[in-house]
């Protein structure tokens, strides 16, 4: 083997090497265990014992050189990249710095918070729940039976497997609590909820939903209509005047939709309130027996009101929003103003 023309070879390929990778790569063609010198070498068995030494003492000082041209190309490539990357990182310390923009809270959260802090200045304790339910905790135990519209499609997103749901609301944490807590007590569940409707300025498929509850033994409508008054009077931060209408819901009664007087016109009407001077905000009423049976409660001996407000609604109100999709639209020109 032309041990000259092995060693030229070498050196016109350390050259040309642009990078690690490809100096790497010649390291291993000549240098490596089945390199080209390592093939010298295991041919040395076919020689003369004198040819051996000669071409041995030969084939090392070639190797030797080669060793050095890439230890000398190898930290020539690297001061490269060195200076390179420093080019790159410079940094000038005259130029103005890039201003980092603070994040800040959803007007949802915002409200959100508020609202739980009014309610646990006011003795009751925030509850969370899974947002993954049951028919059982959703509609059955709330004495909502399997023929109520509810339950339909167009109302109710079932999973594949039909025996989990998206809640549609967050009175099943009612029932979840009762069953591990005896009463009595007070608890409000802040949450979002989904219902398969149309989209609308009022409407969408996901929304915030506060459940209250209260149950002691002497707990009255006069409770229920206290708590509300003082929650809204609290929230909107200004005397406030509702009045409660009778209503049906599966799961109280009496039932009762809970109106405000309009914060707008202040009662005289506007589109807002649709010319009645009245806004609905928090449906409810007292808990009803089958409810209660439901969650392990004796209804002789315990009793209480439940209710039901929109985060979304309040937070319309507060901010005099009136497209409910502007919420979920991730619009920064929006949120920025929060």
């Amino acid at each position: 083997m032309d041990l000259e023309k092995l060693k030229n070879e070498a050196e016109k390929e350390v050259k040309k090497a642009k990078n690690l990778k490809k100096l790497d790569e010649i390291f291993k063609k000549y240098l490596g265990k089945k390199g080209e010198i390592a093939r010298v070498f295991t041919s040395l068995k076919k020689l003369s014992k004198k040819e051996r030494k000669e071409v041995g003492r030969e084939a090392n000082l070639v190797k030797i050189g080669i060793e050095r041209l890439i230890k000398e190309k190898s930290k020539k490539l690297k001061e490269e990249t060195r200076k390179l990357k420093l080019r790159k990182e410079r940094i000038d310390v005259t130029r103005p710095g890039k201003k980092i923009e603070a994040g800040h809270l959803h007007p949802l959260t915002l409200v959100q918070r508020e609202v739980e802090e009014i309610f646990e200045s006011m003795g009751f304790s925030v509850i969370q729940g899974p947002e993954v339910e049951t028919e059982w905790y959703n509609f059955d135990a709330l004495n909502i039976p399997k023929d109520h519209p509810a339950r339909d499609i167009w109302d109710t997103f079932w999973l594949k497997n039909q025996k989990l749901l998206l809640r549609t609301h967050t009175s099943p944490v009612q029932i979840r609590y009762l069953e591990k807590n005896h009463p009595p007590l007070r608890i409000v569940v802040p949450g979002r909820c989904f219902r398969h409707e149309a989209t609308d300025t009022s409407h969408d498929v996901q929304f915030y939903q506060l459940e209250g509850l209260m149950m002691d033994k002497n707990i009255s409508v006069a409770n229920f209509k206290a708590v509300i008054e003082e929650f809204l009077k609290r929230f909107f931060k200004t005397n406030i005047k509702i009045r409660l209408r009778p209503g049906f819901f599966p799961f109280t009664e009496p039932s009762f939709e809970t109106d405000l007087q309009c914060t707008i016109c202040k009662g005289k009407g506007c589109s807002v309130c649709k010319n009645t001077g009245w806004l609905e905000i928090i449906p409810g009423g007292m808990v009803h027996p089958n409810v209660l049976k439901a969650a392990g409660i004796n209804p002789k001996n315990w009793q209480g009101f439940a209710f039901g407000a929109g985060i979304d609604r309040l937070a319309m109100l507060r901010y005099k929003i009136e497209d409910i999709r502007l919420f979920y639209s991730g619009d920064l020109r929006f949120l920025k103003q929060f």
